[in-house]
């Protein structure tokens, strides 16, 4: 199996531009207080920390494949003195594996045009998740990479990777695992799925 096509780990600096109030974006999305959480490509946790904030006590499981990032997210929720972020190592195609319990919502940010074996992660994600329970996709619009800038500087995977609100809820909804519940306009350069298991 191919691995996760990474399109680089942004600093923060970069995301606050992008993503001024990722908390606020969170509750858009339907992420509230109570709601056990799994994001999947968490990184460094620019929008697991604010999930734990808003989800406490209950629990958010921030899953990578770089345990450096991983890492960096552990040191970060103790400085902010967040007790509720549960790193965890491993391979999104193996999210209902790895978890240690079934979770209310699945987020996986930014990375859905990245991955390669969707049906195998799709799968996954719908096991991981409880009966009832949602997965969030946010994305880049599909514009070319020219078009999505900031600072002056164009931003966000190739273009070529890029996939549309309509191509990300096809591949999701032909799993029949899933029903769309609403799409979420993330300006300037992001759209939001909310499915239901």
């Amino acid at each position: 199996m191919d691995r996760f096509r990474n399109t680089r780990q942004p600093d923060w600096d970069w995301w606050g531009k992008l993503w001024p109030t990722p908390g606020a974006t969170l509750r858009r999305l339907g992420i509230e207080p109570g709601t056990t959480l799994a994001e999947v490509g968490s990184g460094n946790g620019y929008f697991a920390l604010p999930a734990a904030r808003i989800t406490a006590p209950a629990p958010v499981y921030a899953v990578d494949l770089d345990e450096s990032l991983l890492a960096e997210l552990d040191h970060l929720a103790a400085q902010q003195e967040i007790e509720n972020v549960r790193t965890v190592h491993g391979d999104a195609r193996e999210l209902d594996r790895i978890l240690p319990e079934s979770v209310d919502t699945v987020l996986l940010a930014n990375a859905f045009h990245g991955i390669d074996d969707r049906e195998t992660v799709l799968e996954a994600v719908r096991d991981a998740l409880r009966p009832g329970g949602t997965f969030v996709v946010v994305n880049w619009a599909d514009r070319p990479r020219a078009e999505t800038t900031i600072d002056g500087e164009s931003r966000g995977p190739p273009t070529d990777l890029r996939l549309g609100s309509d191509e990300t809820r096809e591949a999701v909804l032909e799993t029949d695992a899933f029903s769309l519940e609403r799409e979420v306009d993330l300006p300037p350069y992001h759209y939001g799925l909310v499915f239901s298991r």
